[in-house]
């Protein structure tokens, strides 16, 4: 099952992952230190590590899984990726998170294409909700749910440990709805 289509913005290609993208990816983002304050996984040290989880990746797309690497139309580089994160078939709702290359931030990319991929999950997806969650401590990511129209939903107390201060941080949790976007 192809739960994927190409989606494009203004100045963005939302497109699947190929293997030859794993150079790019540990260049651009997954080696970047400053990126993996804010994600689960740490960064990372070598091609071969970027290389296991691209080809994990890859197979996933098998199993209908939704994971898009974000590519500059002008350039052809790729700057980060956004996936779908867990899927709640019971209550037709979905997470998704993303992540971008810190020489990226500032210029209105997370936003361009988390606004694309809400759209495309509520809409060609039909799913009734997506949500979003973000470390207390990157507002920044933030800031790019709210511009997409996403609502602040709450705080999350201390769920995650913080890997910079060894200490627990809270996440914020952010969503919106098909109605939301019909309004």
């Amino acid at each position: 099952m192809d739960n994927m289509k190409t989606l494009e913005t203004e100045r963005l290609i939302l497109r699947k992952f190929k293997y030859d993208d794993y150079k790019a990816m540990f260049d651009n983002w997954a080696s970047d230190e400053e990126t993996s304050k804010y994600v689960s996984y740490s960064a990372h040290k070598n091609y071969d590590e970027t290389k296991e989880i691209l080809n994990k990746w890859i197979q996933e797309y098998d199993n209908g899984s939704i994971n898009y690497v974000i590519e500059l139309k002008e350039t052809k580089e790729i700057i980060g990726n956004i996936e779908v994160i867990s899927v709640s078939k019971k209550h037709n709702n979905c997470e998704v998170g993303y992540v971008y290359g810190s020489k990226y931030w500032g210029n209105g990319y997370a936003t361009e294409a988390l606004r694309k991929v809400l759209e495309f999950l509520l809409i060609d997806c039909n799913f009734h909700l997506v949500e979003a969650k973000h470390y207390a401590s990157n507002p920044a990511s933030g800031r790019v749910m709210e511009k997409t129209g996403m609502i602040k939903d709450g705080i999350l107390r201390e769920r995650r440990i913080n890997k910079l201060t060894n200490k627990y941080d809270d996440l914020v949790v952010y969503s919106i709805t098909k109605d939301d976007i019909d309004e």
